[in-house]
């Protein structure tokens, strides 16, 4: 369902805790019945988790691997060299433990150009699969006419997440869905399978398929470098990019600062800001340098942000006043920006006096 609420962390309970791969578990959680509602989300959406590590707030989102009529909520964390959250997920958490969960948002797998039928192509690498999974199991439950077809990307066959699971829906849907493993260090019989997926991979299995004319969406998941050079080529190649949907899953930029950065004191700049969130407007100024979301945690308001780095939409709120520029975005669309919305993590004021507000979703 739609997202229709400000976003909010509710107190949920892991049930599962299951290992996928050598670096890789999904987390099921308990939804309590009045929760249900809330934490109802759409094909694509992803949550953000929060806990306390080392004395230190840490957010992460992570994506929804379960399709919309699955009945559980359930995402895949991959453990990354460093990774505060992916390793304490990976090596720690137990069925019974809490986290504070965000409610769904997102929009990946929002739009699609087919109301029903119609082909769907996916390109996805390594944990990019798990949005696209989501995708793929509604698509099949809901859409008795639909093709899809995904390539995804990884090192070797032990690391293909969701291997079985992928096969068996692939049984279960004989010539409906096809999928194609494009491994980076393990060869295959078919050379156009084996190794990293580049543009230009995409573009000619892309021809493979007919060409782009003959696919009706094609969804794009994984690094921000391949992600933004495919849809270029594509583009090139004559899809519409109303057609293309993106989801990055790292950026070439620098890595996202992990926790809540400590603001240094800075001269105040005298630029009224007013933030609305639940429903309450606060007013504040801002300090020299700061982004919007820096001003309304040194006031102490809880509002919504998880990657800090222009990624994930977690704080994006809508400008009703003034004028704001972003330092990056990766996630928000151009008809997004074009209606005034921004990501919080990234937006200045331009001008004069700036107010945003996050309950217009």
């Amino acid at each position: 369902m739609p997202q229709s609420s400000t976003p909010r962390f509710h107190r949920l309970t892991i049930r599962e805790v299951r290992r996928e791969t050598p670096d890789a578990v999904s987390i099921a959680f308990e939804v309590p019945a009045e929760l249900r509602p809330a934490f109802a989300f759409e094909q694509g959406q992803y949550l953000t988790l929060r806990t306390e590590i080392d004395g230190e707030d840490i957010r992460r989102s992570y994506s929804i691997c379960a399709g919309e009529a699955d009945g559980e909520l359930r995402v895949a964390v991959k453990e990354v060299a460093g990774g505060a959250f992916s390793t304490f997920a990976n090596r720690a958490l137990q069925p019974g433990a809490a986290l504070d969960v965000m409610t769904p948002m997102g929009r990946f797998g929002a739009t699609t150009r087919a109301a029903s039928g119609g082909h769907a192509v996916f390109f996805a690498c390594g944990s990019g699969i798990t949005p696209v999974l989501s995708i793929i199991r509604t698509r099949l439950a809901r859409d008795p006419d639909a093709r899809l077809t995904l390539f995804y990307g990884n090192r070797n066959s032990g690391s293909i997440l969701f291997r079985e699971t992928l096969d068996d829906l692939k049984d279960r849907h004989l010539g409906r869905l096809a999928v194609h493993h494009i491994l980076s260090r393990e060869a295959q019989d078919i050379d156009l399978l084996n190794g990293r997926m580049t543009p230009e991979k995409i573009a000619l299995l892309v021809r493979t398929l007919g060409g782009v004319k003959a696919i009706d969406d094609i969804y794009l998941c994984g690094p921000e470098e391949m992600i933004t050079a495919a849809r270029a080529v594509l583009e090139e190649m004559g899809a519409e990019p109303s057609r293309i949907h993106v989801e990055l899953f790292s950026t070439g930029a620098a890595p996202p600062r992990a926790g809540i950065r400590k603001v240094a004191p800075a001269a105040d700049t005298g630029i009224p800001l007013t933030i609305t969130h639940d429903g309450q407007s606060h007013a504040l100024t801002l300090h020299d340098g700061e982004t919007v979301l820096e001003a309304a945690e040194r006031a102490g308001l809880d509002v919504p942000y998880s990657c800090r780095g222009g990624m994930c939409c977690t704080c994006r709120a809508k400008v009703i006043g003034g004028s704001a520029s972003m330092d990056l975005n990766f996630s928000l669309e151009p008809w997004e920006v074009e209606a005034g919305y921004v990501l919080t993590c990234q937006c200045r004021p331009t001008g004069g006096a700036l107010a945003v507000d996050y309950d217009q979703v």
